[in-house]
């Protein structure tokens, strides 16, 4: 059997591996836009308080993957899914593959809400290892200098607060721009959105509630934001939470709604094409956007087509936890 995966981050890595290790014999190939390896994108949000995380964040080479027959396009994007004679279009390499199972595992990109997008030259997004070695080059020459940067950070959601965080305890000044009254309001009850308020203040970050941006523009070498007032900073990243990478699919003509629409076996509308991770939507409408129910979303999956389970995917019991130095919730996550 041919199975190709589109995407090598947790849920299609996993999923090769997993796989592979059910059977020797199935030719597995992930195609992917990366290029720098399987690396972990939970560490992105810390990747300014360490100082070797282009390395240490690489969890395996795609050439390590290789090793165990596993075959990776790399820098690689996929322009086209062919359901009439089950083959995907590659763009660089300017070929086709045969598929007999097709697993979508792309992803999400960072949610970049409409008003923002006239601007999207004046402020950085950090959804990828590319983006973070792009935020440290610009920090390092700022730095080279003699310049502490000062950055705005707009969205006060799970990944928002880890970076002012980082970039805090980092030596930076940060501004936290969030629109609502309360910090990880989706994440948090009101008594720790309070205790994170509190130890973000400590950190240093000045957090400003209630925000509504209005706007962004630039005044020399400044990015500015406006809302009731206007100001400067050095630097601007928008993290207002993530979207699915459901365009490919959706070009295809699967059915879409948030995500890729998929049945309790994590099987799209098309009964050669499954979908995991970030961009699978379950008939109960939800989302699982986390790395234990991804890893686990591919590892059942695995054993499915490789007929060693029968029963649909039910996801695990799992929380998620905010890493921003020094707080603890004490309260349990909303998911």
């Amino acid at each position: 059997m041919r199975i190709i995966i589109i995407g090598s981050g947790v849920a299609g890595v996993s999923f090769a591996e997993q796989y592979r290790s059910y059977s020797t014999n199935d030719e597995i190939t992930v195609v992917t836009k990366e290029n720098a390896g399987y690396y972990s994108r939970p560490l992105l949000s810390h990747g300014f308080s360490r100082a070797n995380i282009e390395q240490s964040i690489i969890l395996k080479t795609f050439d390590t993957l290789r090793t165990n027959n596993i075959n990776v396009f790399a820098d690689t994007e996929v322009i086209e899914i062919n359901r009439s004679d089950n083959t995907i279009t590659l763009f660089c390499q300017e070929s086709i593959l045969q598929y007999d199972k097709l697993i979508i595992a792309t992803g999400s990109a960072a949610f970049i809400p409409p008003p923002f997008r006239l601007y999207s030259e004046l402020f950085f997004c950090l959804n990828s290892l590319a983006d973070l070695k792009g935020l440290r080059k610009i920090r390092n020459e700022m730095m080279s200098q003699n310049r502490q940067p000062a950055w705005a950070i707009i969205g006060g959601g799970l990944i928002g607060c880890e970076v002012a965080s980082d970039l805090a305890v980092s030596g930076d000044n940060v501004t936290l721009l969030h629109a609502m009254d309360r910090l990880m309001e989706r994440q948090l009850v009101p008594e720790d959105s309070t205790l994170l308020l509190e130890v973000l203040q400590n950190s240093g970050v000045t957090v400003l509630l209630n925000q509504t941006v209005k706007g962004f523009s630039k005044k020399e070498d400044k990015a500015c934001v406006s809302t009731d007032v206007t100001r400067e900073f050095d630097a601007l990243i928008v993290s207002c939470g993530f979207k699915p990478r459901i365009e490919l699919a959706e070009r295809s003509g699967l059915q879409v709604g948030r995500g890729i629409k998929v049945n309790q076996s994590l099987q799209t509308s098309d009964v050669a094409i499954y979908a995991l991770g970030d961009v699978a939507e379950l008939p109960n409408a939800q989302l699982y956007p986390f790395i234990i129910p991804i890893r686990h979303q591919a590892h059942w999956l695995a054993s499915f087509l490789a007929n060693q389970a029968a029963d649909n995917w039910i996801p695990p019991n799992f929380v998620t936890k905010a890493k921003v130095h020094g707080f603890t919730a004490t309260h349990p996550y909303c998911i």
